[in-house]
């Protein structure tokens, strides 16, 4: 605004100088905002879903989020649940595969097409579904499959699959870690949360991009005035990030590598950074 950086620059300081230090600062708070993140805000997304789960027991009518992917529920060590995709409202599964264990052998294997919730009789309906039951040694020893209905009391209700969420911006990093390796361990495609764990890290990166961007457009002072940089640093951002929403959809849909889709963002905008930093006249 007073010429700041015509006075330093007639003095010998050369922009490089004068951003090291910025650049090592944003580096520092991007650390510091990780480690924030891992420690209060996603404590705090989790109380914030606790009170919501309580204020909804007391309005039965909202509907909680319609179509849940890729869900996973253990039973009393001994018996664990994969749904691959629960519609809440029709209160139908599909893609179910129940695995019951004894003495850490596995004793039994159900694997079902289709599943719903018959209310009246308080029970689950399969529908075409394989039943394998394993010796104690572990081998297969008889099959079972079948194409028609059957009732099944599984122990859990709907209301135990929407209450059992606990979404990946509620876990902090070491949480994210173990339940995508138990995830991984029990069968239960896990992209989504490897996705939340690499964009946790890549977030946090945000001020070294406002940095890098934000001393240039000062620096080059265009004869629009300090509105025009202003604006565009908004531009920036608000880019930066529509792009890694973007390049979050694409991991969490398998379209690209998990790491990848969740830096990709960081990548582009920190490339553009520099390549603006290094084009401004010294």
């Amino acid at each position: 605004k007073r010429n700041e950086w015509t006075a330093m620059k007639a003095s010998g300081i050369s922009l490089y100088r004068l951003s090291a230090p910025l650049l090592i600062f944003s580096i520092l708070v991007s650390l510091v905002s990780f480690q924030f993140d891992s420690t209060y805000v996603s404590w705090g997304m989790s109380m914030r879903g606790e009170i919501e789960k309580e204020y909804m027991k007391k309005k039965p009518r909202r509907r909680s989020k319609k179509t849940i992917k890729n869900f996973f529920m253990q039973q009393e060590e001994t018996q664990h649940i994969a749904i691959r995709t629960y519609h809440s409202q029709s209160r139908k599964a599909e893609g179910i595969t129940m695995i019951t264990f004894a003495e850490n052998l596995i004793q039994q294997r159900m694997d079902a097409k289709r599943m719903t919730w018959i209310d009246t009789l308080q029970s689950w309906a399969i529908y075409d579904y394989s039943l394998r039951n394993f010796d104690e040694n572990g081998i297969e020893q008889h099959v079972q499959i079948s194409k028609n209905d059957t009732l099944l009391n599984l122990k859990f209700a709907p209301n135990d699959i929407t209450k059992g969420i606990k979404h990946p911006e509620e876990l902090n990093f070491k949480e994210l870690k173990a339940r995508i390796e138990y995830l991984q361990n029990n069968g239960v495609d896990a992209t989504r949360w490897v996705v939340q764990r690499h964009f946790k890290v890549a977030f946090a990166f945000t001020n070294l991009i406002v940095v890098l961007f934000g001393i240039p457009l000062v620096v080059m002072k265009p004869k629009s005035g300090m509105g025009f940089s202003v604006g565009t640093s908004f531009l920036v951002m608000f880019s930066y990030y529509a792009f890694i929403k973007f390049g979050q959809s694409l991991g969490i849909n398998g379209v690209m590598d998990p790491m990848l889709s969740a830096w990709l963002g960081n990548i582009v905008f920190i490339s553009g950074g520099l390549l603006l930093l290094f084009s401004v006249r010294k």
